[in-house]
């Protein structure tokens, strides 16, 4: 009885979503491009190739705080995902009971709506909320460095954290726009974001780790979640259950990317995490000047840009996933050893 009530309120809260989700495609259908280009920012991509290079050159713990909270929260991510079991709209209407007679609500599909994994908590909502908690975070504390001014001070918080409840909502309204999310799955994104941002900022040793350390870690990361995975299997759990909904009901077989997978993701964070390790461990901080800093960052992301470019088939599986992690690795070790050896 209980199971049911269970059923018939989150039922409830996806019809809830299903319209709100209708409600956006049919106001803002213009604002498509807008909606796809939050979507594509508030990918951990844009943090490991965009954000990532800029604030280790000018300030490098926060630079490493940003790939720390990028990681752990997409793995945290990634189990509360397997453990939720949270649907997506772009199935949920074509499999529930809710509607029973009735014609089932008609939802657009988008080339990045049909992703594989689970949707509970939104994975793209949770990584903008910690991302941008730390470069806020990280603004405000050079402002108070500098000895800015009470009141000046005042209104660069109030602008700087106004900017990112709007730069999240834009993310936020875009995952439901894409009938990728309901709504009740960005909010719990947001708070999971911020919390991880939050905790991680408190640990200091992610500021001098060792490449041991960086090595464990990713192990550990990827052990946990493959053993995870095992032994729910081995009850006949599968966790990877969202992907044959995915295929069945994504309107475009091409939309279907291997890349959206748990394990991809998994494999390209713990890449990056370890991509980080080495090149920290290759290269030793020293006091640069600010131009020398200006062309780490500009050659750090023209080359981010063309090693961006390369992309390789997903029909061996095998060889993707390594692919993945090796690209992930490379793509941090650019800006951290590569750029500023060949610099100097």
């Amino acid at each position: 009885m209980l199971l049911r009530d269970q059923s018939a309120i989150m039922d409830l809260v996806h019809s809830w979503g299903v319209q709100l989700a209708q409600h956006l495609q049919t106001k803002y259908s213009g604002y498509e491009g807008l909606f796809s280009l939050a979507s594509t920012v508030a990918d951990l991509h844009t943090t490991f190739f965009f954000f990532f290079p800029i604030w280790f050159h000018l300030r490098r713990d926060t630079g490493l705080r940003l790939v720390w909270v990028a990681v752990v929260g997409d793995w945290i991510n990634l189990v509360l995902k397997w453990v939720l079991f949270g649907e997506r709209p772009y199935w949920w209407v074509h499999e529930t009971h809710f509607y029973r007679a009735g014609a089932a609500p008609s939802l657009h599909q988008f080339p990045i709506t049909c992703e594989t994994g689970p949707g509970s908590p939104s994975g793209h909502a949770m990584g903008a909320a910690g991302v941008w908690y730390v470069m806020v975070t990280a603004l405000l504390a050079i402002a108070a460095e500098k000895r800015c001014p009470p009141s000046l001070y005042t209104v660069l918080q109030v602008l700087l954290w106004g900017l990112m409840v709007l730069l999240v909502l834009l993310v936020c309204m875009s995952r439901v726009y894409m009938a990728a999310h309901f709504p009740h799955q960005v909010i719990a994104g947001i708070v999971a974001g911020v919390l991880v941002a939050e905790a991680v900022s408190g640990v200091k040793w992610i500021y001098s780790a060792s490449l041991r350390t960086y090595t464990f870690t990713a192990a550990f990361l990827i052990s946990f979640a493959v053993g995870f995975y095992l032994m729910l299997k081995a009850v006949g759990v599968d966790l990877l259950w969202t992907l044959e909904k995915a295929q069945r009901w994504c309107t475009k077989a091409e939309w279907v990317h291997l890349d959206t997978t748990p394990f991809a993701s998994l494999l390209r964070n713990t890449g990056s995490l370890l991509g980080l390790g080495v090149g920290l461990s290759l290269h030793s901080p020293r006091k640069t000047s600010c131009a020398f800093k200006t062309v780490c960052i500009v050659a750090s992301l023209a080359l981010l840009r063309l090693l961006d470019a390369w992309t390789f088939s997903s029909e061996n599986l095998v060889a993707f996933y390594c692919l993945s992690f090796s690209k992930s690795a490379v793509a941090l070790l650019i800006p951290t050893a590569v750029v500023p050896w060949a610099l100097r």
